[in-house]
């Protein structure tokens, strides 16, 4: 029965970010916190399980995604490449700075975060083309930082890179396959940060590495890709505005129950 709720979990993840272009990490992780404490998992580890879990799907999840972008010939290697160096860095620190942080904390930092992600798809907040050049300094400081907040949320880092790129001058669709790119050393470096900070803590369950749980790990990846493929072309036949205003109103509900939750 719960590899069947993987399953799902999944499905709703490559569901939405077909749809509206957001990382699965902004669905899955929410809805891992909710299954793992129904589970029985220790409180103390379970949303540190669903950041972890999460980025680990997310390897499976962009190695389509970034086939698929470089075939279009969008994908900026060279802004690629000193971004990555910085997300890497950005991506270990972030995982630190997970491991010493409650669930509790983790879980108001994670909520303040879908309610930005919230704000901007329901109100389209995008920052302005500057069209400035992307220096080395600039793409290495913003790669860190991007590399740590992703691995903070266990997110792909869509929601962050591609504001920024736009930001900078870059098109949408060279952010957007960029971006795409991005999301695969941040879920590669940030997976394995994450099963090295958990190795060998006591509360966590069976078929575990470190913080990644493996039984969701399987259950999400088989139908996430799948199903993201086929969203992708329904996408051109819904109306996009009112579908991320409703998907932002739901991303801000959850973010305000994580918040009054845990400050209460």
């Amino acid at each position: 029965m719960t590899i069947l709720l993987y399953l799902l979990i999944g499905s709703i993840a490559g569901l939405l970010a077909g749809l509206f272009g957001v990382g699965g990490g902004v669905v899955i992780v929410p809805v891992l916190i909710f299954v793992f404490r129904q589970q029985g998992f220790s409180e103390q580890i379970l949303t540190h399980m669903a950041v972890g879990t999460s980025l680990a799907t997310i390897i499976i999840t962009s190695l389509s995604s970034v086939y698929q972008h470089h075939r279009s010939g969008a994908v900026q290697w060279r802004v690629f490449t000193f971004l990555a160096i910085g997300i890497c860095v950005g991506v270990v620190f972030g995982a630190k700075s997970m491991q010493l942080m409650s669930g509790s904390a983790l879980q108001l930092a994670f909520g303040a975060f879908l309610l930005l992600i919230a704000l901007q798809m329901m109100f389209g907040f995008q920052p302005k083309p500057s069209g400035s050049t992307l220096g080395k300094p600039l793409l290495l400081s913003s790669g860190g930082g991007i590399g740590f907040f992703s691995a903070l949320f266990g997110i792909g880092g869509g929601s962050l890179t591609v504001p920024f790129l736009t930001w900078r001058g870059t098109t949408m669709q060279k952010a957007v396959a960029t971006s795409a790119a991005c999301g695969l050393p941040i879920a590669i470096v940030g997976a394995g940060a994450n099963i090295m900070t958990g190795w060998g803590n006591p509360a966590l369950p069976d078929s575990s590495s470190g913080f990644v749980y493996w039984p969701a790990f399987a259950g999400i990846v088989m139908t996430s890709t799948i199903v993201a493929n086929w969203s992708a072309r329904l996408a051109h036949r819904v109306p996009q505005q009112l579908l991320k205003r409703l998907f932002g109103g739901l991303l801000l509900a959850v973010g305000l129950l994580f918040l009054i939750q845990n400050s209460i």
